[in-house]
């Protein structure tokens, strides 16, 4: 929160409690699951760093606080990072220091390490062999354990980013190449990532064995492009070739591409949340399947099974939007966009006073009354995480003198779970969901009535849909992990 907003708030309360209340209401962050972070990188072209740029710029979506790119002029590495969004952190003269025709980019949101300067990516080392970079989209849950080992060794961390860690077994690994380096340590690491290494002549790309976070090969002016969404081919004008397979790693050089089965691919563990939230609805992820026709798909399905007799439907923007639509079309009802969003709030400095009621999503969201006066409203989006914003816009609806009635419907089942594998998620304690039930749920947000997909539902609109994580649905966890000590889980 910028100290200057904070100041704002603290001057405009007499007390301690009123100033916990009005940083309450002004959450700026939207009460839901966090992105995790995006991966691009471009082999063989002129013009590589400034399409790594604009693949970064598709995939801001995936992380917000730092961006990077290193390139390659066939002898050394080039690294520009810093804090920040895409755009403001790559001026034209930062790109023009990115010589080379092979480069490859990371856009951060922390879900391992704290948010600083010191954990952006692509993190470059060197090391016996040369030069190294790697950018890293996902989550390791034993890379505390692999740390302290590798510390008791004497390695020397330069960051907190589980990422590093990945490194460090590159470098200590007792094989004599590179590949066979990279194939030993991704062989030690547990949990979801999605890697694009790079030295001075080569791109090598590795998958976990799971597959939990989507990552697609395609092609551009005789050119190798990699990355986390389709979203970034389409704004280069690259052609989708095929998604990397759960455990394989290529290897991308001037005599073309080579694919490499590592390991044995684990039991498929698409997150299903990519679908329901994270990827952008222009993706196709996951075996090229369109995340905003599932969306679609996933609000006709909550009509069908979860039906209301309503005058208007509109959706929670922007991810709430697709759903909405689908959701509309199956019952019939209109559609409209009855909540406008501010997308400049990042921007914005405002001096909020204690008499503004739900200043946090006020300042984002604000109803349309003259659409909504007299309405039996649906309103739809895409999950509750803490129940909070949720409470508060329907509670603006009301309170706006707007809708008759407010009928709250999610394109998600209740969450129960955190997430391990590489999304930051509020604690057990902290998903409302897992200690209450849809009732509660609805009592707490003040809805006039409240549906969810469940499972079985989400099961039946997604295709081959046993080969997707639902761990923070059901429990139900791939792999195993060492720090949710107070709860026990179903593992597969």
């Amino acid at each position: 929160m910028s100290r200057m907003i904070l100041n704002a708030i603290k001057a405009s309360c007499a007390s301690s409690e009123e100033i916990g209340e009005a940083l309450n209401n002004f959450d700026v962050s939207e009460d839901k699951f966090r992105e995790e972070c995006g991966v691009f990188g471009v082999f063989n072209h002129i013009e590589a760093a400034n399409l790594t740029y604009l693949g970064l710029y598709a995939l801001q979506h995936r992380g917000q606080e730092g961006a990077g790119i290193c390139s390659s002029d066939g002898k050394m590495l080039h690294l520009e990072k810093s804090m920040g969004l895409v755009a403001d952190v790559f001026s034209e003269r930062r790109i023009q220091r990115l010589k080379g025709q092979m480069a490859i980019g990371h856009n951060r949101y922390s879900t391992a390490g704290s948010s600083s300067l010191k954990n952006v990516q692509p993190i470059l080392v060197n090391y016996s062999l040369g030069q190294l970079a790697i950018a890293h989209n996902g989550n390791l849950i034993n890379a505390a354990e692999i740390r302290r080992e590798l510390e008791a060794e004497g390695a020397i961390f330069q960051s907190d980013s589980d990422s590093e860690v990945i490194v460090h077994l590159i470098a200590h690994a007792r094989c004599g190449n590179l590949h066979d380096r990279i194939i030993e340590a991704v062989r030690r690491i547990s949990g979801a990532f999605s890697l694009i290494l790079m030295t001075a002549n080569e791109m090598i790309v590795v998958r976990d064995t799971h597959g939990f976070r989507p990552l697609a090969l395609g092609t551009h002016d005789g050119a190798w492009v990699v990355g986390s969404e389709t979203c970034a081919f389409d704004l280069i004008g690259a052609e989708y070739i095929r998604d990397i397979d759960p455990g394989e790693m290529l290897v991308i050089n001037e005599d073309g591409v080579k694919s490499i089965q590592y390991a044995n691919p684990a039991r498929l563990s698409h997150c299903i949340f990519e679908f329901i939230y994270f990827s952008r609805p222009d993706s196709n992820i996951f075996g090229n399947l369109n995340v905003n026709e599932l969306r679609k798909e996933f609000g006709r399905k909550l009509a069908r099974d979860h039906a209301v007799e309503a005058d208007i439907v509109i959706p929670v923007p922007d991810s709430g939007v697709p759903a909405a639509l689908g959701y509309a079309e199956q019952a019939g009802i209109p559609f409209d966009f009855g909540l406008i969003r501010n997308h400049y709030v990042g921007r914005t400095f405002i001096e909020p006073q204690q008499s503004i009621r739900h200043f946090g999503v006020k300042i984002k969201l604000n109803p349309i009354r003259k659409l909504l006066e007299g309405k039996r409203v649906v309103v739809v989006d895409d999950s509750i995480v803490r129940g909070t914003t949720s409470k508060k816009i329907v509670k603006m609806i009301r309170e706006s003198g707007c809708a008759k009635s407010v009928h709250l419907r999610i394109s998600s089942p209740p969450t129960v779970g955190p997430c391990y594998y590489g999304i930051d998620t509020p604690t057990r304690n902290e998903l409302i969901a897992s200690t209450h039930s849809v009732e509660e749920i609805r009592k707490y947000v003040t809805a006039d009535s409240l549906g969810y997909l469940n499972t079985d539902e989400l099961r039946e609109v997604v295709p081959n849909c046993g080969n997707y994580c639902m761990a923070c649905f059901d429990n139900r966890y791939p792999l195993p992990f060492p720090n949710d000590r107070l709860f026990q889980h179903t593992l597969f």
